[in-house]
């Protein structure tokens, strides 16, 4: 199971959850799952905003290694499953052929209950960093607990 989170320039939101996401998957021992990004207007080889790298290194987190890169068909289908951080994304990823797989993050971790976007902290202060970092570490670890469940046998 390969899950792609997109947002805009995959240097924020989409690095942190990739790299939550990451740790989350380890932790858990979900076997053949695995995290990556991308963005929809991505800077090939950026590196991480100086605001992502440093919340993550203020939870332990290396996200120095990452280079950006752009969302592309050939992305969309090699991935299982695409979480969008905002709906202008979820529609980018259909449109690149990922209907049916695609789902706004947090659409798909409260299973359709909740539709609110994963605010973009680009420029913001290192508060909005530590909150967009916590909202993303809450709904993946939803969005894992949807993945576990319907890997279960027995469990529709």
């Amino acid at each position: 199971m390969r899950i792609l989170f997109v947002c805009t320039g995959n240097t924020c939101r989409s690095v942190m959850a990739e790299a939550i996401a990451s740790r989350l998957i380890a932790e858990r021992g979900l076997q053949g799952v695995h995290a990556e990004s991308a963005g929809t207007a991505a800077w090939e080889g950026a590196a991480a905003s100086d605001g992502a790298l440093l919340v993550g290194m203020e939870r332990s987190t290396d996200l120095s290694p990452h280079r950006a890169r752009p969302l592309s068909r050939e992305l969309v289908s090699e991935h299982d499953l695409l979480l969008a951080m905002s709906p202008h994304h979820l529609e980018r990823l259909e449109a690149l052929g990922g209907r049916g797989k695609s789902y706004l993050l947090t659409d798909y971790a409260s299973r359709g209950a909740r539709a609110d976007p994963i605010g973009d902290p680009f420029g913001g202060d290192l508060d909005q960093y530590r909150h967009t970092y916590d909202q993303l570490e809450e709904e993946i670890r939803r969005a894992l607990d949807r993945l576990a469940a319907q890997r279960s046998p027995g469990v529709s």
